[in-house]
């Protein structure tokens, strides 16, 4: 699916469920991920992840559009268009949109650590992805002071 089918669908969405056009611009945007759509108040323009367009396809992204609509709708009405307003809460719940969108699956590979530090008085080890400042930490089992090493992560383990 292109800009140009989604700017229709969500032009046909708005007039069958809500009665009224939607006369601003319709995008999909690659880069959301932790949300399903987005409504631009400034521009009333409205965004739909393209991740939960090919993750969940059709029905899923059409309950996610007529919640951008809701909020669409009830902001040019000067009316409650956010979450926690009974008119966005009761619109939403007559046309049949989702208060939240699905969580998309997201395998994360494990990063190695990078970095070993090591207290200088109990020779307790602290394993860390991340570089840091040792002289502002100290041991968490005697107070000692940390020592800091970088792990040769081309090394066979």
């Amino acid at each position: 699916m292109e800009d140009r089918e989604l700017q229709q669908w969500i032009e046909q969405i708005s007039m069958e469920s809500f009665g009224r056009p939607f006369v601003h611009q319709a995008r999909f945007n690659r880069r959301l991920r932790s949300t399903g759509g987005r409504y631009f108040m400034k521009s009333h323009d409205i965004e739909i992840s393209w991740s939960q367009w090919e993750t969940y396809g059709r029905d899923e992204i059409e309950k996610i559009i007529k919640h951008e609509l809701c909020h669409y709708h009830l902001h040019i009405l000067k009316r409650g268009y956010q979450h926690r307003d009974q008119d966005f809460k009761t619109l939403l719940a007559q046309v049949g949109g989702t208060r939240y969108c699905q969580s998309l699956p997201r395998p994360r590979a494990k990063q190695p650590y990078k970095y070993r530090l090591e207290c200088v008085n109990c020779k307790t080890e602290y394993f860390r992805k991340r570089k840091m400042d040792v002289r502002k930490f100290a041991c968490g089992n005697c107070r000692g002071k940390l020592k800091s090493y970088t792990l040769d992560l081309t090394a066979p383990s």
